[in-house]
């Protein structure tokens, strides 16, 4: 099975450098978008989003990613991001607690600062494998 090279980093960590067949992200204005081995060159801005790299081994790394940009090129996928972290150490709890907190804030007015906080309880929790 054709495989691509996948890096996932934030300023603070590397959260995925290997092989993968495909990522699934979300980009600012356009959705969700698939990157599989040979795609052409990307560049795009990302939104709050749970993106998925699919490993040749049929696994799926889960990740929360908080804003940044994407790049395709040379059977390469670059993630940057202002911030990340695996699905598998998200805490469920805290992500659940700032998702009820955001909403809280929605109720009352509409705040960018709120919607942005949503977004990202969402991606961290979707990452997590909890359904949003």
């Amino acid at each position: 099975m054709a495989s691509m090279t996948v890096e996932v980093v934030s300023p603070e960590d590397v959260l995925y450098s290997g092989e993968a067949t495909m990522v699934i992200t979300r980009t600012i204005g356009g959705g969700e978008i698939a990157f599989q081995p040979g795609h052409s060159a990307f560049l795009g801005a990302l939104q709050e989003c749970h993106t998925r790299v699919y490993l040749a081994d049929g696994s799926i790394e889960d990740i929360a990613v908080h804003g940044g940009f994407v790049e395709v090129s040379n059977n390469k996928v670059s993630i940057l991001s202002d911030a990340a972290e695996l699905g598998s150490l998200v805490d469920v709890d805290r992500a659940r607690d700032a998702k009820s907190r955001a909403e809280e804030r929605l109720r009352h007015e509409h705040d960018a600062e709120a919607v942005s906080a949503l977004s990202r309880a969402h991606a961290r929790l979707n990452a997590a494998g909890i359904s949003v």
